[in-house]
């Protein structure tokens, strides 16, 4: 009884969906084999544009700036960044990101967060502290600037007792800080 209840609701669907989504992306990824990230990157200023809760009915214009900075946390690339919405939702948070190159022009860059969100006039998404997953693929070009195209997905990971998250899709570029380190 309790399997069922459990592994048959809309939310566990979602989940089910969302984590057969990530492992193909994992496995696509080591499938190729790629360069992880590189040395010689720079920090970046990253602004995005796009769309909120592109899944529901709650759609609204996402708009974002972050801060990646060029230190390494073992291999990970940390971040900061703060989100806007038409309707008035705010998001601050921080993370890490492992950015994998595939040539020296694409960068696939799987990333997650942690942060403190307001609802606004938006989508509520069960409490304050929400959590991001999502992926970057981008096109480095030779001056280290990146366009790319981004999907996110926030949620409270059910620390509260209403988690319907929302997912994101948008359109980034990113502007070097600094060239590459000799």
């Amino acid at each position: 009884m309790f399997y069922h209840h459990f592994f048959k609701t809309k939310k566990m669907k979602k989940l089910n969906i969302y984590l057969m989504s990530t492992f193909i992306v994992a496995a696509f990824t080591i499938m190729f084999t790629p360069q992880v990230t590189q040395a010689t990157e720079p920090d970046y200023f990253t602004f995005s544009a796009g769309i909120y809760d592109i899944n529901d009915d709650k759609t609204a214009a996402d708009f974002r700036a972050e801060y990646r900075s060029d230190m390494r946390i073992w291999k990970l690339v940390p971040f900061v960044g703060l989100m806007g919405t038409s309707d008035s939702a705010f998001y601050a948070y921080a993370g890490l990101g492992l950015d994998l190159f595939f040539g020296s022009s694409i960068v696939l860059t799987p990333n997650a967060a942690f942060g403190a969100y307001e609802d606004g006039d938006g989508k509520e998404l069960g409490g304050t502290i929400e959590f991001r997953t999502g992926a970057e693929l981008a096109w480095r070009r030779s001056d280290y600037s990146r366009l790319g195209v981004a999907f996110h997905h926030i949620s409270n990971a059910s620390i509260y007792d209403s988690n319907p998250g929302t997912e994101l899709l948008v359109i980034s570029y990113s502007v070097p800080f600094t060239r590459e380190k000799k």
